[in-house]
């Protein structure tokens, strides 16, 4: 006898039988699931706003199977068209360029071998840049 979530019926005598039958389909279902070994998302549908949202799961074989029912969002008011004019744009981003300005050229040559004060000027120039960038 399967599992009947609708059983027993309300207001009805207690069935010893349709009892036992519904406990041990229950008990069927747990122990399938301790065989099951792997799940799958068969299908996701949209419902209506305002809807609950829903799940089935069906077990076939040693696979989870579901399906999701999930509701739409409610339609807002209109927003403004996203479309940005050149000037707007221009203005935004007037003078972004400008914050690595004050960071001068090293105006020099590398040496041919290692030179360690060479190379911390070198480090102290990026870190001055990434400090004006961070503007």
């Amino acid at each position: 006898m399967p599992f009947d979530p609708n059983l027993p019926q309300e207001n009805t005598p207690v069935d010893a039988v349709q009892m036992r039958g519904q406990l041990n389909s229950l008990k069927a279902l747990i122990d399938a699931l301790g065989s099951v070994t792997g799940a799958t998302v068969d299908a996701v549908n949209s419902l209506p706003p305002g809807s609950p949202a829903t799940v089935s799961v069906t077990l076939t074989g040693t696979t989870l199977h579901f399906t999701f029912g999930i509701p739409e969002g409610q339609t807002g008011p209109q927003g403004t068209p996203g479309e940005v004019s050149q000037a707007t744009l221009d203005a935004a981003i007037s003078g972004t360029s400008n914050n690595s300005n004050g960071v001068t050229h090293l105006s020099q040559s590398a040496d041919s071998g290692y030179n360690q004060g060479q190379m911390q000027q070198v480090m102290d120039k990026v870190d001055e840049l990434i400090t004006a960038l961070r503007r």
